[in-house]
């Protein structure tokens, strides 16, 4: 067979020569600026071991690999062509030649012909790291998508070998996760959301465990100061924290299921019970046995007995059927009123009155005019309303509160109170209204009301003087002062 130049499928085709690499690729330019190609290129005999192990039929590439993983695990690091036949007694001796023969074409076997022994290679040692997750149970098979790629990012960060590419296949695997989860959310299906709830709780198990390891990869990425690695370890966190945020997702979609179950009648059996039992049937088909092996039994009828039903029937009392009856005359609705929520009309009395003060040409008025009239009741409320001349929130609103907000009138109150004369108020505070082209006068600061006691001048008792009369009198002595309480009663008291 030969090959036909300038074919556009024939570099595709298995039964021909093998092509060369420029052969797939347009203008024939290699990818010289991808990393990862450079990366491939490297590890070119890792390829070639692996596409000697699993090249062929399928049962060939079961048994290459069951005899490269048996051998693997021996614990002798030399062994002669009869430790393997009594190892691999079960085989017969023309199948592990076969596979012997592929292992050492491929350079996972070492044969030392000196010494008639066979030894294994470091690359076979590398492709064993490769076909690992083999050898594990179905525990791990359920999750081995996520729990491979964690152990080696977590075992390559203890190694101090991390790469990463390690860390963005981790990062896209925990993205297609997310997607994952976020479509068994939206499709509302009861065991959909069940099933993706188990795989969730077990993948944000697996992460939260190697979040120590995370953490450490942040640590070491900026005191080496890697910014690619740092970057990629940070987005992996944000996609933790994403998977963290859907557990509230969860709950809320299973309750909403919740709340859709139907129960069939006062049994208690709901349609999920319902859909669970139907899934354990082996065979639903078996369900219709024996639904149709029963014939139809016809009943024939006598003429008298006919006879006698239709008299009966005839003759039992049926209640009369009810006539029809038209329909009511139309009758003219009572008159009535629409009672609409009103503003009390102290607000419209209030802005006519600011709106005839404009029209005076007066830019200052006194206060009292637009707030007492009335009760205490609508003077208390004419006196809310003046807080809202020229309020900057209330100017945008639309009614009567903006056009009160709006207004080009200023309330001014003073600090003075006083009587005035009015029916219901007796006291107020002095105040003006003015407009917003005046400035009214700033009031002086007011007296204090309250003044400290002076202290009083020490006053002599009674006992007092009557003990410094009996003293000799000194020249320097001060003359007793006619204030002195109780100076006149002494003069005037008879003794006894």
């Amino acid at each position: 067979m030969t090959l036909t130049p300038g074919g556009g499928d024939d570099a595709l085709r298995d039964d021909l020569l093998e092509p060369s690499f420029e052969d797939h690729f347009r203008e024939g330019q290699l990818p010289q600026d991808s990393l990862l190609w450079w990366q491939l290129e490297r590890n070119d005999a890792l390829i070639g071991a692996q596409r000697a192990l699993f090249h062929g039929p399928a049962t060939l590439v079961r048994l290459r690999v069951w005899v490269f993983i048996e051998l693997m695990s021996l614990p002798q690091s030399r062994l002669s062509r009869d430790d393997l036949n009594r190892h691999f007694h079960v085989l017969r001796d023309e199948a592990l030649e076969l596979v012997l023969k592929r292992l050492r074409d491929g350079q996972l076997l070492a044969w030392d012909a000196s010494n008639q022994q066979y030894g294994v290679t470091p690359l076979a040692q590398q492709l064993m790291a490769m076909v690992s997750p083999l050898t594990q149970g179905q525990a791990v098979d359920e999750d081995g998508d996520l729990a491979g790629l964690l152990a080696n990012v977590a075992g390559a960060q203890q190694l101090g070998t991390l790469e990463p590419a390690q860390l963005q296949h981790l990062l896209a695997q925990l993205s297609r996760l997310y997607n994952e989860f976020a479509d068994a959310i939206a499709s509302g299906s009861e065991f959909h959301l069940r099933r993706a709830r188990m795989r969730f709780d077990r993948a944000l198990s697996l992460v939260e465990r190697a979040s120590e390891a995370l953490s450490a990869i942040i640590r070491q990425a900026e005191n080496d100061g890697n910014a690619r690695l740092e970057r990629l370890a940070r987005e992996l966190g944000l996609a933790q924290a994403r998977l963290l945020a859907m557990a509230s997702q969860f709950n809320r979609a299973l309750q909403q299921a919740d709340r859709q179950r139907v129960t069939l009648g006062t049994t208690g059996i709901t349609t999920t019970d319902v859909r669970r039992w139907l899934q354990d049937v082996p065979f639903l088909e078996n369900l219709a046995l024996g639904a149709l092996s029963r014939p139809v039994h016809p009943v024939f009828v006598a003429q008298h007995e006919l006879l006698d039903g239709c008299e009966a029937e005839f003759e039992r009392d049926r209640p009369v059927p009810p006539t029809p009856e038209p329909l009511p005359t139309g009758l003219a609705a009572p008159p009535g009123e629409l009672a609409v929520m009103s503003l009390p009309p102290e607000m419209a009395q209030l802005q006519a009155l600011l709106g005839r003060w404009s029209g005076d040409s007066h830019p200052m008025n006194d206060l009292r005019p637009a707030v007492l009239g009335g009760s205490y009741a609508r003077a208390a409320y004419r006196a809310q309303l003046l807080p809202l001349l020229g309020d900057p929130q209330a100017q945008h609103l639309a009614g009567a509160t903006g056009d009160m907000a709006r207004q080009p009138w200023r309330v001014r109150w003073s600090a003075a109170q006083g009587e005035i004369d009015d029916e219901f108020v007796r006291w107020m505070s002095q105040g003006v209204l003015h407009t917003t082209e005046v400035e009214p006068p700033v009031e002086p600061e007011p007296e204090p009301k309250w003044r400290p006691p002076e202290p009083e001048a020490p006053k002599r008792g009674r006992r007092k003087a009557a003990a410094s009369s009996n003293t000799p009198a000194s020249t320097d002595a001060p003359a007793p002062s006619d204030d002195a309480p109780g100076a006149a009663d002494a003069d005037t008291t008879p003794s006894p």
